[in-house]
């Protein structure tokens, strides 16, 4: 397949998935607006069929279940069974992965993450050329001896607040030493190596089936949220899919 298709295939499959967000988002007003005018003519005193069953599993946004809940998985925070899973498909070198990982994600950790509510798995998502794919490798080597999260924080730390930060394999190391990655040359090997490619390109390949067009984006239970958005936008889905 050349490049040209490559790259038309991308935009239509992203189309497609913007379309069926919209239409969902349609369909629900739709529905909300056929039972406001159903309202009127309810008798009094009368029960719906439909309530839910006590303990019975939540339903999930447009997107469905992602989670994967590896137990022991390193690019992974929170309780495997924690109610309420958010996927965060990241670049290392995007400036609002940066943003959201400096400003929102360390309320979210204090906030849900800790007591048990919320779990965050992390998917790659290198988009901004090849630094960006030598970055997703440099995470996973650092992922490997479980200084992953650290590593993030020492990239996202250092990164600019515009443009993309420029991840030589020299500043990678030099973020896995912050980090605390305890053998440097393990990591140089395996950040420069190509034994982690097949699940980067997997994580991207999950991305684009689902049509996200940029980073970073996110499911809360299935629901969608593209951009670093205001801390309040992940609260509300949290606490709706927590059945706060």
């Amino acid at each position: 397949m050349t490049s040209s298709s490559r790259s038309t295939r991308r935009r239509d499959t992203w189309l497609l998935g913007i379309a069926v967000l919209v239409a969902a988002v349609l369909v629900g007003v739709l529905v909300v607006g056929m039972h406001d005018s159903d309202e009127p003519e309810a008798t009094a005193g009368a029960t719906s069929s439909a309530e839910p069953e006590v303990g019975a599993t939540p339903a999930t946004g447009p997107l469905g279940d992602l989670s994967r809940r590896t137990v022991d998985d390193p690019m992974a925070i929170g309780a495997v069974d924690a109610p309420v899973v958010m996927i965060a498909f990241s670049d290392f070198r995007c400036p609002f992965c940066a943003q959201f990982s400096r400003e929102t994600e360390p309320q979210l950790i204090d906030r849900y993450v800790d007591e048990g509510t919320l779990r965050i798995e992390w998917r790659d998502l290198p988009i901004f050329g090849q630094q960006s794919f030598d970055a997703a490798r440099a995470g996973r080597a650092a992922a490997a001896q479980d200084k992953f999260w650290e590593f993030t924080n020492a990239v996202y730390a250092g990164a600019p607040e515009t443009g993309h930060a420029d991840l030589t394999i020299e500043a990678l190391e030099a973020y896995a030493q912050q980090a605390g990655v305890p053998d440097l040359e393990r990591f140089t090997t395996e950040a420069t190596g190509t034994s982690f490619d097949s699940a980067i390109t997997s994580d991207s390949d999950e991305a684009q089936s689902l049509g996200i067009p940029a980073t970073p984006a996110f499911s809360v239970n299935g629901d969608p949220v593209l951009g670093a958005q205001p801390l309040s936008t992940f609260v509300d889905l949290i606490d709706t899919a927590a059945g706060a």
